[in-house]
């Protein structure tokens, strides 16, 4: 059929995606040379062979019946959509795969049986990593959201009434308890149930309210015993839950407990409960254990508002790199400082991360407004470039964000993001350097012998349009050059008659240095923006300076 067809078939076999087309008894009648990249298989032995020869042994026995049926009716649970399906790999190992199936009427007038069928195939394993650091930006989010909850609380007792709604709408959960040591802290007493609006659980309140818990007794007594989050899949059947015919009555299959410790102090146990039956991922357990931590910590300081300060400081230093990395061949300095108003963090974000390939990965963002929410949506910058970054350039690593940032914000205020994102590549002469820019700042490149001009090309910033582009740029850094990256606080340093530092003080000061490397760059631009705030009357925004120098 392909054959008589010479520019359809050319353009079938170029193709990235793997195109499978089955005749009337389910064999394969063509199949793209994308599949051996795919699935490990050589093309043209797969022609003449089943459909089921790329199947996972479990699926083959209902494969006859359901293929009869799409073939003929063009209707399946398979049609419609894009699927994610396991396939088999010639190498006897399973991969998860985009399945999309399409049928091919036959002509006017031929046997309804020259129907055929078209399947197109595609790697999903970078969507699931994508989904999966969407839905640890969003366990994040949910912490976030509970430390900005806690800091509208005058003491602990309405901090912990705020944080089982908190918990529960972020994370999705039905119904939470919390369980309070007493004062000789010997048993935990139920003090509180909260559930989302329309559900009761009055069993489980009732049979809660009764009851002390020793440590390692219950589900709150085993977070306790363990000092770590522990869940039960089906609470109608797991021994550790001495509350199951509560949960019975009130239908509600799945719980998680984690305790609140301020060092080796409890102070309370939380429980989250599904009225369905589900997973609780590892990530999840990980970030419910650094909540636990976090909130303990916050409880704890909550009448010190200067230890409040630092508890966002410490949320603020998780938004930016501990240390900067040695980069073979390139001198890395940076600086950041936080606003000078009353938000407890900023939007400012930088990071530096290797490659597989032996590149690396430089991003500097700011995003719009300050504050917990701010944070939230600098951490879902921050993991969704990670996770981008090592298949793709600067405008996939942009895009990526971009469509993270209009899922996970799509029902709440626009919290826009700009945001630089270089790839650079070291080799024998100097460095390589890829720039995508997205509605930021864009870098200033200083030449050896301290001639500075803009470089990239500008775009619109991320969260705000599903279909934005952006462009790269390609630089050579030759040694001495100096490339810096710069949010803007550093431009809009306003002193006191209110006239901005500039992109042209930007490079008055890069100029004027006696040598370009990155550490006095940096050091240079952060006295001279100090110096421009001295005084002033207006407040001073978010600031971070990422530089790198190719040393001479």
């Amino acid at each position: 059929m392909l054959n008589s067809a010479l520019p359809a078939r050319a353009l079938l076999e170029a193709l990235p995606d793997t195109v499978v087309v089955a005749d009337a008894e389910g064999h394969i009648a063509y199949i793209n040379p994308a599949v051996s990249a795919l699935l490990g298989h050589d093309p043209a032995e797969l022609v003449g062979r089943s459909l089921t020869v790329l199947m996972p042994e479990r699926f083959r026995g209902a494969h006859g019946t359901g293929f009869s049926r799409f073939r003929v009716t063009g209707r399946g649970k398979l049609v419609g959509a894009t699927t994610q399906v396991p396939a088999l790999h010639a190498g006897g190992h399973e991969i998860a795969i985009d399945l999309t199936l399409a049928r091919l009427d036959p002509a006017p007038g031929s046997d309804a049986d020259a129907a055929v069928v078209v399947a197109v195939l595609r790697d999903a394993s970078t969507t699931i990593l994508l989904e999966r650091q969407l839905q640890v930006s969003r366990y994040l989010t949910a912490t976030l959201r509970v430390t900005a909850a806690l800091t509208e609380a005058p003491d602990s007792d309405v901090a912990f009434e705020q944080l089982l709604p908190t918990l529960c709408t972020e994370l999705d959960w039905d119904a939470a308890t919390i369980w309070q040591p007493g004062s000789d802290g010997g048993l935990l007493t139920h003090t509180g149930t909260w559930t989302a609006p329309g559900a009761s659980v009055p069993a489980l309140a009732a049979a809660s309210g009764t009851r002390t818990l020793a440590r390692g007794a219950g589900l709150p007594g085993l977070a306790w015993q363990q000092r770590a989050p522990v869940f039960v899949e089906d609470l109608w059947t797991d021994a550790r839950f001495l509350r199951f015919v509560a949960a019975r009555t009130d239908v509600l299959r799945t719980g998680v407990a984690f305790p609140v410790m301020r060092g080796d102090t409890l102070l309370a146990v939380c429980e989250l409960f599904s009225h369905e039956q589900r997973a609780v991922p590892g990530e999840l357990l990980d970030v419910l254990a650094h909540a636990g931590r976090q909130i303990g910590q916050f409880l704890g300081r909550l009448e010190a508002e200067s230890e409040v300060r630092e508890l966002a400081d410490t949320l603020q230093r998780s938004l930016l790199p501990s240390h900067l990395p040695v980069i073979p061949g390139v001198a890395l300095a940076a600086r950041y400082r936080p606003g000078g108003g009353s938000a407890l963090v900023g939007g400012d974000t930088y990071d530096v991360m290797p490659l597989p390939d032996g590149r690396w990965m430089l991003l500097i963002a700011d995003v719009c407004g300050t504050g917990a929410e701010a944070a939230a949506v600098t951490a879902l910058t921050r993991h969704t470039a990670r996770a981008a970054a090592p298949t793709g350039g600067p405008a996939d690593v942009l895009s990526a964000v971009n469509t993270a940032l209009l899922h996970e914000l799509r029902t709440r205020p626009l919290r826009f993001v700009t945001a630089c994102c270089l790839m650079l590549e070291p080799h024998d002469s100097g460095t390589r350097v890829q720039i995508g820019v997205a509605g930021h700042p864009l870098p200033m490149l200083r030449s050896a012998g301290g001639r500075t001009c803009e470089v990239g090309v500008p775009s619109r910033a991320l969260g705000i349009e599903s279909d934005a582009r952006f462009e790269e740029v390609a630089v050579e850094l030759p040694p001495g050059a100096t490339l810096v990256l710069y949010t803007d606080g550093v431009t809009e340093a306003r002193d006191d008659a209110g006239v901005q530092f500039g992109e042209d003080g930007l490079v008055r000061v890069l100029e004027g240095l006696p040598s370009g490397d990155a550490e006095s760059a940096v050091a240079a631009v952060t006295a001279a923006v100090e110096q421009q705030l001295a005084g002033s009357r207006y407040e001073a925004d978010d600031l971070a300076i990422l530089a790198l120098t190719v040393p001479t």
